[in-house]
């Protein structure tokens, strides 16, 4: 792998350059992280007030109140995830997590499409969480329907207003990632704390508000005519699409004090309390509905319920808050794609790896990922204004794009695991403050097999062509085999772009004179 020269000596704490270092890396990022900022990066990038908000409808509309129950489930299947991310963070502190740890753990080309896929799917992410807008500022207020008619965003209107509203979002964001590492970290803390005070608020005021008891979770409603079974494989769409990118503290490493003790802890924590208020959130939701039966939880979802059973006035101010988290979620999701884009381009194996990886001295920040996730997300919006089924298409490409990605680390973990080739963390030293690093111990092997098959069935059952979920009106067959068409052409442009490298780099590899042919003169 190739390094670069220093740029900035931020004069980290005793013990975190040589954590960098060790790897053939100088450092460039500031590191400036403490442990609220870390925890921070991870809970941000899952921000419960965005996705569940956001997909809240969806997992209703498909599996009725019992839909609840699919989010302690994916929370259990996450959590064995984030435990071994938990243990490669306490040993490879280095940005580009998922890269750095699938390429370690196998070979680099295996490595870089973990990357590839990964810092696709976030990127997709990206634009996916920006259009969560369309969620809760025109119930804030109908101005926010820049483009009128229905705000709704599975309607025409609706799905053209969010794309313009994610692209002016898209175009904050990416000005922040460009300022300053401190003005980033600052608008990040700033916003997971009003985003935590305003999910505890609304999950008080929700149950508060009940209009049933908890034992209506276990009924389907009229969302379970197709089965239980059914029901509950595609109503987890919502809690799959929530609880990702807790591995995002490991993506901040390089910029955090202390990375190998304090990352492990905030990579758990994070996914840990988002999948509490979460959790809450949508029981909250289902059980102060002033009706499961109208048909308006399966369309407006949480933010019909906010301002239906709480109040107008109380029910914009906590929309506000969400359109804060909204925000911040954005944010800290292209900040983790633009350290993705940075570690790969470091060891120059993209395309632009000279302009990728380059860092201001002044600021600490890689400017160009950022504005190479901002662009491709914005366009990724547009696809909005061709059909509303778009909406739905991006979020689950996503979901699916880092599952996967997630299982090119833990696959490979396992294997070594199998082979006896994985030391435990405990036998290979200490963290920054002499203790013991985070490790496993003999749960190592059932936690990680369990995490990779979690793993590897979900990628299957958010990818299933199901035409109900991706193309409810019909006569969009791209549309329903979109994650499909998607991955294939991640896949295949990725290995296009290796197999042209790769010819390039023979081409002007040095070949011995041919001894028929006259020597060249002197």
């Amino acid at each position: 792998m190739t390094t670069l020269a220093p740029t900035h000596d931020p004069s980290p704490p005793s013990g975190d350059d040589a954590s960098l270092t060790e790897f053939g890396y100088r450092q460039e990022l500031h590191r400036s992280l403490g442990r609220y900022a870390s925890f921070a990066a991870g809970f941000s990038f899952i921000s419960v007030l965005t996705t569940v908000f956001q997909f809240f409808a969806v997992g209703y509309s498909f599996g009725g109140p019992v839909f609840f129950w699919t989010w302690p489930a994916v929370l259990a299947g996450q959590l064995l995830v984030a435990a071994c991310f938990a243990e490669l963070a306490a040993r490879y502190p280095i940005s580009g997590a998922i890269y750095q740890w699938s390429s370690r753990l196998s070979t680099p080309s295996f490595g870089w499409f973990a990357g590839w896929i990964m810092v696709i799917g976030q990127t997709v992410v990206v634009a996916a969480a920006a259009l969560a807008l369309q969620m809760v500022m025109p119930p804030l207020w109908s101005g926010f329907q820049l483009l009128g008619g229905d705000p709704s965003p599975t309607s025409p209107t609706g799905a053209a207003n969010a794309a313009v509203l994610g692209v002016l979002l898209l175009a904050l964001t990416t000005l922040v990632n460009v300022v300053d590492n401190r003005v980033m970290s600052l608008v990040n803390r700033i916003g997971v704390t009003a985003e935590i005070v305003g999910a505890v608020l609304i999950v008080v005021l929700l149950l508060t508000h009940s209009e049933r008891s908890p034992g209506i979770t276990f009924h389907t409603g009229a969302a379970g005519q197709s089965g239980l079974l059914a029901a509950l494989l595609t109503g987890s769409l919502t809690a799959a699409y929530v609880l990702i990118g807790f591995d995002s503290a490991g993506e901040m490493s390089e910029e955090t004090h202390h990375p190998r003790r304090t990352s492990p802890r905030t990579i758990l924590t994070a996914l840990g309390a988002a999948g509490l208020l979460g959790g809450l959130l949508v029981l909250g939701g289902i059980l102060a509905a002033p009706s499961l039966t109208d048909g308006r939880l399966a369309s407006d979802g949480l933010s019909y319920v906010l301002t239906s059973s709480l109040g107008d006035g109380v029910g914009r101010v906590l929309l506000a808050d969400v359109v804060i988290a909204v925000a911040v979620a954005t944010l800290a999701i292209q900040t983790a794609a633009c350290r993705m884009l940075f570690s790969m381009a470091r060891d120059g194996v993209l395309p632009g790896s000279r302009s990728l990886a380059k860092v201001s001295p002044r600021t600490g920040m890689p400017a160009g990922p950022a504005l190479v996730v901002g662009a491709f997300a914005a366009a990724l919006l547009l696809l909005n204004f061709a059909s509303p089924d778009a909406f739905l298409a991006i979020g689950t490409t996503c979901i699916v794009l880092l599952y996967l990605a997630y299982a090119m680390v833990t696959g490979p973990m396992l294997l070594r695991r199998l082979r006896g080739r994985y030391r435990g963390a405990a036998a290979d030293g200490t963290d920054e403050t002499g203790r013991p690093l985070f490790s496993l111990g003999r749960w190592g092997l059932p936690v990680n097999a369990l995490a990779l098959l979690y793993g590897l069935f979900m990628t299957v059952n958010l990818a299933w062509p199901r035409p109900a979920v991706y193309d409810p009106a019909g006569g969009h067959w791209y549309f329903r085999w979109f994650t499909a068409l998607f991955l294939a052409a991640v896949l295949a442009t990725g290995a296009a772009y290796r197999w042209r490298r790769r010819t390039l780099a023979l081409d002007e590899t040095p070949q011995a004179p041919d001894p028929a042919l006259p020597a060249p003169p002197a």
